[in-house]
């Protein structure tokens, strides 16, 4: 496995993929490239795509085209208006706001061209804009998300990776046992296996890339009041509470199963650094109502570091001069944060 260069102490190298090209994702990368980065921005993508939208949206653009070879230099960070971009040729022409299938595989070739620089060391970690999954199955791939496709390219013949989707914001960290189920779905899929699975992710995790030495994890029950001794439910007395006890022996820091009704107030999340959630609308409505615009999306339990924005493709929003950065900004900065944390003898 790949480890940080040595010179992502002070300057770690991300790759940068714009997403659907027909989106914001373009439009953000041109924005980002106005701000002087303390981290060498490399966008994987179609340097034509960018300079078109760069002049669009009227903003001065200097690309700097770059090879695999020549990063193994080390990381530089550029003066606001350059971006170092590694080609990638988009298939067809792209119209802001107007999809094409066509352009779908150069979407998937983006994130092929990081992951490979990835594994070659070149690269401490990735950023990805917004894709847009309709498209991309509309042209005969099939895709259920960013985080699936990086965890299928990062396996290798003895592992899998368990990508565990957490969200952040400012005063809020969310991860999530189940994420896109059905309801119906999803009790079946709360299971022993499963809990310890993803709190052993956030527990190393936590630790190894956030630097936290004890993580404290804050779980929400499954049904309403956590099952109310169970009398609405007893997924939490036969599975989620015996694997919550069986944690704390081994001397983790977890509360629960609690009801998330009263779990998402001041006072508890001031003393924990995760909420866990059973499934997807539990906890994320909280975060995005506390940070909308101004979250982050975090894969863990990959080998790599890969954070992306919280939003879609705003294909209405595309070329208009009216996307904001804030959200691909803070995708940096904390991919930034958790390379530094994972450097050796950093703590």
């Amino acid at each position: 496995m790949p480890t940080p260069s040595t010179q992502a102490a002070s300057a770690p190298r991300l790759a940068l993929t714009p997403g659907e090209p027909a989106g914001i994702g373009p439009d953000l990368c041109v924005l980002l490239a106005q701000r002087p980065q303390p981290v060498e921005l490399v966008a994987v993508a179609d340097p034509a795509l960018l300079t078109d939208r760069a002049r669009q949206l009227g903003l001065p653009l200097n690309i700097e085209p770059v090879q695999l070879d020549d990063l193994a230099a080390p990381a530089r960070p550029r003066p606001a208006g350059v971006l170092p971009v590694l080609q990638v040729a988009l298939a067809a022409p792209a119209v802001a706001g107007r999809l094409d299938p066509a352009n779908a595989p150069y979407v998937l070739d983006t994130l092929d061209r990081s992951i490979a620089g990835w594994r070659r060391g070149v690269f401490d970690a990735l950023v990805t804009g917004p894709v847009h999954k309709g498209v991309i199955n509309d042209s005969g791939r099939p895709f259920s998300g960013h985080t699936e496709y990086i965890a299928d390219r990062l396996a290798d013949d003895e592992r899998q990776p368990h990508p565990v989707m957490m969200l952040a914001t400012e005063g809020l960290r969310v991860a999530l046992v189940t994420t896109h189920l059905p309801l119906a779905d999803v009790p079946a899929a709360i299971t022993r296996e499963r809990l310890r699975m993803v709190l052993g992710i956030l527990q190393r995790d936590l630790q190894q890339r956030y630097g936290i030495r004890e993580p404290r994890i804050l779980v929400c029950g499954l049904n309403p009041h956590a099952g109310e001794d169970g009398h609405l439910g007893r997924e939490e007395l036969d599975i989620i509470g015996p694997e919550l006890d069986a944690a704390r022996a081994r001397g983790w820091q977890v509360q629960g199963p609690l009801s998330a009704d009263t779990l998402f107030t001041p006072e508890r999340l001031a003393q924990c650094d995760v909420v866990l959630a059973m499934y997807h609308d539990q906890g994320l409505p909280v975060l995005k109502h506390m940070g909308f615009g101004r979250a982050i999306n975090v894969t863990l339990g990959l080998p790599m570091i890969r954070t992306s924005v919280d939003h879609g493709t705003a294909l209405a929003l595309a070329g208009s001069g009216r996307a904001q950065v804030d959200s691909l900004q803070l995708a940096v900065d904390e991919a930034a944060r958790m390379v530094r944390h994972s450097l050796p003898n950093v703590a």
